[in-house]
This record gives C-alpha cells, sequence and structure tokens, in this order.
C-alpha cells in the first residue's frame, strides 16, 4: 500500500512559511553584489545565460533548489519571485525557487560594458543582448578560425553550420559567453586582465550546469550541443586549459582534467562570485571545490629582507596563480608575524584576500576607516594553518631574521615551533586541549587573539552548532585569554552531522571529529575511550528526513508498517483565482502502495485554512473512498 498526500495552501501562507529563507537568500545577494572582483557584471551573466538561465518573449528566467544559485543570481539579475514547489528528498523537503526578470537587465549589462568595460576592451559596440547576438554572427568567420586554429580542422564544418542556427534564443544564449572569450584570447592575448573576465564568465557556466571534484582533478561543463560544447573547448584551449569533448549520451560534457582543472578551479575562484560563510544553505559547495582544487597550482616565493625605518624586520610575499599575483608585506613584529595587503581597489583586496584563502588562511577584505581604502591582513596562529608552502616560505624569512640579529631568537624559535610542528593541525582545526576532568570529557580552545576565538566559534555556525546549546565562547579581555568550548552535546551533534549532515556541514563535522579522536588518542586511553564512546552514540542517533521513513504504529487497536517513499509539494491556481498548496506523500503500509493528495486553501469569511486528503490517481482506494484523519 503506497499513500502519497498533496498540501496546498495558499500563495501568501506559502510565501509566509518560507519568508527565513527568502530573507536569507536576499542577504546573501547584497553581499555578493559588493565582492564582485570584475566590476562589470556581462561576463558573469553571460556565463549564467549560458547555462541555467534562459531567455523566454523578453524574460529572463531561472529554477533552483539551491539556495546559493538563487542569491548569487539575483546579485546579478534582481530577480522577482513567481512561483514555488517543494520536492522530497533523501535529505529531506527541497524548496524549488522559480524566478524571473525582464531581459531589459541583460540589455543594461550589455549597454555598461560597451560603454566602458569588457566589451570595450573587445572593440565590440551593441546596445542590447540582440545587438550582442547580431555582433556574434557578423564576426563569426573568425570565430570558426579561432576555434579550427585550437581544435583543428575537423570541426570546421559543425561550427559553420551552427551560423544559421543563432536565431534561436537557446542557441545564441549558449554560445555568447564562449564566443567572446575565445575572440578575447585571440585579440588581446592571456594576461591577468582577459583572465579576470574568463574567470568571472567561467564562474556563471560552472556555477550552473558545472559539476567541479577536487578529489577527482576534475572540472566537467555542460551543454545539450556539441557545437556549443566544442566552442567551450576552444575558448578553454585558449587561455591554457586543455579540454576534451565528449559524448554523454542525453548530452555533450567538455572534460578538464589534472593541472588544467586545478588551474580552471583557481580562476573560478578567484574571479567567480565570492564564497559567502555562515548559512549551509547559501554556501557555493562548488566554489569550496575549487577552493581545494585550485590551491594545487599555487605559487608561493618571497624576496626582499630588510629592516624598517623603525627596526622591524620585513620582507616581501607573493603568492601567485599562473599569471595572477599578489604581493604581500610580511612583518616580524614585536609580538605576532604579520602579514598585510592594502589598496585602494577593493576588487585588488578582494583578490589578495582569495589568493589567501587558495593558501590555506582564512583571510577577510576590510576597509580602512571612511577612507577608500581596503585591506587584507593575518597574524601569526592564522598563518600556521595555511598550506605547508606559505608555511615554509615564512620559516624562512623567521630565520633568516634570526641569523641577521633582526629577530630574538626565543622569539624565532617560538615561531617557527607553530609554523613547522603545527599550533594548527589537520585542515586548520586548533590544538584544543583535550582532557578527562572528573569523568567528564574537556575540549577547549584558548586564545589572547580576539579574531582567532571569533574564526573558531565562527567554525562551528558553519557546521551547524548552536552556541549556548552545543559550544560556549568567552571573549579575550584585558590581556586574559578567551575560549571556545565544545559541550558533550556539541560534540555528539557534531558526529550526528558527520554521517547525516549534508555537503559542507558534514564535511567540517567529519573532519572536526577525526581531529578530536586523534587529540584524546594523543592523551591517552581514558580520554580516548570517553571520547569515542560520545562520538558513537552521536553517530547512532536516528536521521530526522523524512524519506525512507520506517515505523510500525498502532491504529484502532491494529499495528501497521509504514515506509515513507518520498513525495512534494507544490502550488496550485484554480480558475476563480484562488491559490492552493498541495503536498504529495507516497507511502508504504502493511507492503502495499498508496498515493495521496491533500489540499490545502483559505476559506470562509475568516479566511481559515483547511485541508482535505484525497486519493491520489495510482491509489487502489482512487474512485472508491476517501481516506480520514491526519496524513501519517
Amino acid at each position: 500500500m503506497g499513500i502519497t498526500y498533496t498540501l496546498v495552501f495558499d500563495m501568501e501562507s506559502w510565501r509566509g512559511f518560507f519568508k527565513p529563507e527568502r530573507e536569507t537568500a536576499e542577504k546573501a545577494a547584497e553581499e555578493v553584489g559588493t565582492r564582485l572582483p570584475v566590476e562589470d557584471r556581462l561576463p558573469y551573466m553571460a556565463g549564467w545565460v549560458a547555462s541555467d538561465v534562459a531567455i523566454s518573449k523578453g524574460l529572463l528566467k531561472m529554477s533552483t533548489s539551491h539556495l546559493w544559485q538563487h542569491a548569487e543570481t539575483r546579485a546579478l539579475f534582481d530577480w522577482s519571485v513567481v512561483g514555488l514547489r517543494m520536492t522530497l528528498t533523501l535529505e529531506g523537503p527541497k524548496l524549488v525557487v522559480m524566478v524571473e526578470a525582464p531581459l531589459d537587465r541583460l540589455d543594461e549589462a550589455v549597454r555598461s560594458s560597451a560603454e566602458g568595460e569588457w566589451l570595450k576592451t573587445l572593440g565590440i559596440r551593441a546596445e542590447s543582448w540582440d545587438g550582442l547576438r547580431r555582433w556574434v554572427v557578423e564576426n563569426w568567420d573568425a570565430v570558426v578560425e579561432a576555434a579550427v586554429k585550437r581544435l583543428g580542422e575537423e570541426v570546421r564544418g559543425e561550427l559553420e553550420a551552427l551560423r544559421d542556427r543563432l536565431n534561436d534564443d537557446k542557441i545564441a544564449r549558449e554560445a555568447v559567453a564562449p564566443v567572446l572569450l575565445l575572440l578575447q584570447a585571440e585579440r588581446l592575448g592571456v594576461n591577468e586582465t582577459t583572465l579576470r573576465y574568463f574567470g568571472a564568465a567561467v564562474s556563471g557556466a560552472i556555477g550552473g550546469d558545472g559539476y567541479m571534484s577536487a578529489a577527482r582533478k576534475e572540472v566537467v561543463l555542460t551543454s545539450g550541443e556539441r557545437e556549443i560544447a566544442l566552442l567551450w573547448a576552444a575558448a578553454l584551449a585558449a587561455h591554457g586549459v586543455k579540454a576534451e569533448a565528449r559524448d554523454a549520451g542525453s548530452a555533450f560534457q567538455v572534460i578538464v582534467s589534472g593541472g588544467g582543472a586545478a588551474r580552471l578551479a583557481g580562476l573560478y575562484f578567484l574571479y567567480g562570485l565570492p564564497l559567502l560563510e555562515g548559512d549551509e544553505r547559501v554556501i557555493n559547495h562548488k566554489l569550496y571545490e575549487a577552493m581545494k582544487l585550485g590551491a594545487e597550482g599555487l605559487d608561493i616565493r618571497w624576496e626582499g629582507l630588510r629592516q624598517t625605518k623603525s627596526g622591524v624586520a620585513a620582507a616581501d610575499l607573493t603568492i601567485s596563480e599562473g599569471d595572477v599575483a599578489i604581493k604581500y608585506n610580511v612583518y616580524l613584529s614585536e609580538n605576532a608575524i604579520e602579514l598585510q595587503f592594502y589598496s585602494t581597489d577593493h576588487s585588488r583586496a578582494e583578490l589578495a584576500a582569495r589568493l589567501l584563502r587558495l593558501a590555506g588562511v582564512n583571510a577577510e577584505v576590510r576597509k580602512v576607516g571612511g577612507r577608500d581604502v581596503w585591506y587584507v591582513e593575518a597574524t601569526t596562529d592564522r598563518l600556521a594553518a595555511g598550506r605547508e608552502e606559505l608555511r615554509n616560505a615564512l620559516a624562512k624569512i623567521v630565520r633568516k631574521a634570526a641569523e641577521n640579529g633582526w629577530v630574538e631568537t626565543g622569539k624565532a624559535e617560538r615561531w617557527l615551533e607553530k609554523l613547522e610542528s603545527g599550533r594548527v593541525l589537520n585542515e586548520g582545526w586548533p590544538k584544543d586541549l583535550v582532557r578527562l576532568v572528573e569523568g567528564a570529557l574537556v575540549v577547549i580552545y584558548r586564545s589572547t587573539d580576539h579574531d582567532n576565538i571569533e574564526r573558531e566559534a565562527k567554525r562551528f555556525r558553519e557546521m551547524g552548532l548552536e552556541e549556548g546549546r552545543h559550544f560556549t565562547v568567552k571573549m579575550p579581555e584585558g590581556g586574559e585569554r578567551g575560549y571556545v568550548s565544545i559541550l558533550k552535546e556539541g560534540l555528539a551533534y557534531a558526529a550526528w552531522l558527520s554521517v547525516h549532515g549534508s555537503g559542507r556541514q558534514r564535511e567540517l563535522a567529519a573532519e572536526f571529529v577525526k581531529y578530536i579522536l586523534q587529540r584524546a588518542k594523543e592523551e591517552g586511553g581514558a580520554v580516548y575511550e570517553k571520547a569515542k564512546e560520545i562520538i558513537e552514540e552521536g553517530k547512532a542517533r536516528g536521521s530526522l528526513t523524512l524519506e525512507g521513513f520506517e515505523k510500525e504504529v498502532e491504529v484502532d487497536g491494529k499495528k501497521h508498517k509504514v515506509k515513507v517513499l518520498g513525495g512534494g509539494a507544490e502550488i496550485e491556481e484554480r480558475q476563480d483565482g484562488r491559490k492552493l498548496l498541495r503536498l504529495t506523500i507516497t507511502a508504504e503500509v502493511d507492503g502495499v502502495r498508496y498515493e495521496y493528495v491533500i489540499t490545502y486553501g483559505r476559506y470562509g469569511k475568516d479566511n481559515e485554512a483547511r485541508g482535505a486528503p484525497t486519493p491520489g490517481p495510482t491509489s487502489p482506494a482512487a474512485g472508491r473512498q476517501t481516506p480520514r484523519g491526519p496524513p501519517p
């Protein structure tokens, strides 16, 4: 017996129910809009239009179940929400948001770019998206020649035939981004300026239909047309990224692997939309994978060891990814190793922060008071969380300064110990104190650095832990150390998240649990056994997802075995204009499958919400009975 229930609320109730999600997306979109590393929005928009954003009857349209996609694209297109529906998955219910915006938004981006940004550098004059499409058609011979130059003579016929299909909005919207990138490399070469636009455009293509895996060292773009896949392969090759176009059955893929994948991932991370933090739902997990994969292409070197006028040892440290490089100042001050970058160019400071994050250092852009100056800085403990290449470079600076007598020997040794033996271990987790106190497990991190305490508290929030319930925080005051302390319930919940969580939450939780077990093992048998006991108990707690839920229930004295198989929810508008929410739940009861629909709406003078269950079309009960009582 399988049961499918469909609930339908009126639209205003539905919007109100998901108000927190909408507000989260809107707030994230505001942050994205202020942190674009490339000021021209057209390359970002063109990348998304080539993937998930459709053009139809003067409108830009998209639907997504990922809140981060909604937030990122809202920052670019300023969407209006026109529809909502819900589906049930193994990870629980997922809200699908349907949005649209007038095509004028894209036209405005084209005009602005042609007046002073990307299109102007390419010598393109266009007043609208359609004008840009016509320009592409008129210059198609140059496009074909540039692609043949990279892919060989065998693609000429296919690409020449594509010209006649560019009147189709779907074909044109997918072709414009790779065409502009291909011609950019042909006309302007590959340098830091052109790579900025390249990374911005690629970010939309990956963020939409693309795939990113650090473990497999692979980046994949997808298109329904072989000719579009060939254009992307040519555009990537023109920018030094080797790619292969393959037939994947229902679609065509452009596959980049190995060193090329690391380079592409690095450019995506550096020039794509920013990696948001905090709420798991607005974290772009593709960008998070890109951060891990792109780090493999980093080069870190130092030079110019010197003393400042005040006698402080200083040096220049350069972090680069291919043709993209940022030079930072390193100071060996009285109390810490300090790395700094200052600029009057906000986008340049954003790039400096992103390169540091690729190097494993948690860094953010901040503004100097009311001035148009932005800076990025990190001190000893944060730098010790970085990749080995960064720690080695800093250690060489410290050793050389000590040899010159510019840093006290004892101080240099303490810094070297942090950098070399691990003040910060295992993916940046701090060296917590793990021990037993009167039989209770204590996990606590202490520091006099306000930023370090806030960083660790923020990390636990990102994991999904709640302050007060799962961990406690005390900020440093008056030179005294502050702390972040993990409560027993927090460790157990982190263990649960390491199994039942999703996305980055699960990854962070798994790393933390692994680290705590390692630290407990170092402390001795009793500490390890207690930590293991709490973690195993946490992992054993049941999953809260609906799909796959099984339970034996008793109704009217008879026991029934119920298993939820799935379901969904969507909004329906009747002919009289009434908005309803239809919830569908499919369940198996005593081995028989039922499908039921429950429709909710508002009725009467009091606008009261009411719901009525009815058998679904595939239920054995359809047409013969109406189920009574609430859904299981």
